[in-house]
């Protein structure tokens, strides 16, 4: 007999969830390896304090629930493990019954679903982002589709100007989509960076001449800045480049949508930031943002336009510096315009 119960002790020890038996004042009773292994000695206990360290109950216990109708219930509840991180558990309760059928306690089964929660959310994210992706590049074929017209028209009616007109806004609209495509492919993939001699100066010069075409259609005046002392310095041209553009883009963007003032100007500049560092800065004048848009700008999928927006250029851009262990500021104002600075080792 005695073999028998270390043979089935043996086998709820091996079970990879939280099994707990628990009387009616919610004390620990029994519990397996795999709960003590993660809370330590919990037998004697309070389920919430074994769990939470927390002295009120949880709310719609199952345990208590399955003491009240001797039922089977489920339920879920966030736990601390010491020493390490917030767990979400799926719970499931049921009545625990002696050699005569009474009843004696309830057991509790627990399985740790932090990983599946955490994926729900992702997927979640990935949904909701697919959307506003989609409904960004709707936007940049339609105003492709609206400058090709014009640009028909235009040769239809041998009104070369009207061809003129047509061509910076499907041009411009080319230069957006290409921008997605390339953010996205960034995004996706892992890659390792490779480092080489690279002037800054180069750098702004390619995003300056990239962009200044569809800040000349908006009537942005796009200039650039550089500290003719910087010396070439070890980075991966091909992402620091994307990582430029997409602040000039974001900068285009915010003063294409400002309607308060009568100029706007942006400025890029490659500049020494102290003995060990430099830094890339882009300056604008256009609508700015409050505090509480700033703390969320680079978070995957968030994007200060709203729908129109794909919310993965700020987030490449936050990507990119961090592969190259360096750190992004931002100052902005409401209404008054923004400065974009990345610092990186010289």
């Amino acid at each position: 007999m005695e073999k028998s119960d270390k043979f089935y002790s043996n086998i709820i020890d091996l079970l990879p969830v939280y099994l707990s038996i628990q009387n009616k004042e919610l004390k620990i009773i029994y519990a397996n390896r795999e709960l003590k292994k993660d809370f330590g000695e919990v037998t004697g206990k309070l389920c919430h304090i074994a769990y939470k360290n927390s002295s009120k109950k949880c709310a719609n216990c199952p345990v208590e629930k399955t003491f009240k109708d001797n039922k089977v219930h489920i339920g879920e509840k966030t736990v601390q493990i010491p020493g390490g991180k917030t767990s979400q558990l799926l719970i499931y309760s049921a009545p625990f019954y002696d050699n005569s059928n009474n009843e004696l306690a309830v057991m509790e089964l627990a399985t740790n679903i932090t990983k599946v929660k955490e994926l729900q959310a992702e997927l979640t994210g990935l949904g909701q982002s697919l959307a506003m992706m989609s409904h960004g590049i709707k936007n940049i074929m339609e105003g492709i589709q609206g400058g090709a017209y014009v640009i028909d028209e235009g040769i239809y009616d041998e009104d070369w100007n009207l061809v003129k007109k047509g061509w910076p806004i499907v041009k411009n609209n080319l230069i957006d989509i290409s921008g997605i495509a390339q953010n996205v492919l960034y995004a996706s993939k892992k890659r390792t960076i490779r480092l080489e001699k690279v002037f800054p100066a180069d750098i702004v010069n390619h995003s300056i001449n990239h962009f200044q075409g569809k800040a000349d259609s908006h009537g942005i005046k796009l200039k650039p800045e550089i500290n003719p002392d910087l010396s070439p310095v070890e980075l991966d041209y091909f992402s620091i480049r994307r990582m430029l553009n997409n602040l000039v883009a974001n900068a285009i963007d915010a003063c294409s949508k400002d309607r308060k003032k009568k100029s706007h100007e942006i400025i890029v500049r490659a500049d020494i930031y102290n003995e060990l560092q430099f830094k890339f800065e882009v300056e604008d004048n256009g609508t700015g943002m409050e505090n509480s848009m700033q703390k969320k700008i680079f978070g995957q999928f968030y994007s200060t336009k709203g729908s129109e927006g794909t919310g993965i250029g700020l987030a490449v851009v936050n990507k990119i510096v961090k592969e190259h262990n360096g750190k992004i500021e931002v100052d902005s104002e409401s209404g008054k315009g923004s400065i974009f600075r990345v610092i990186l080792r010289m």
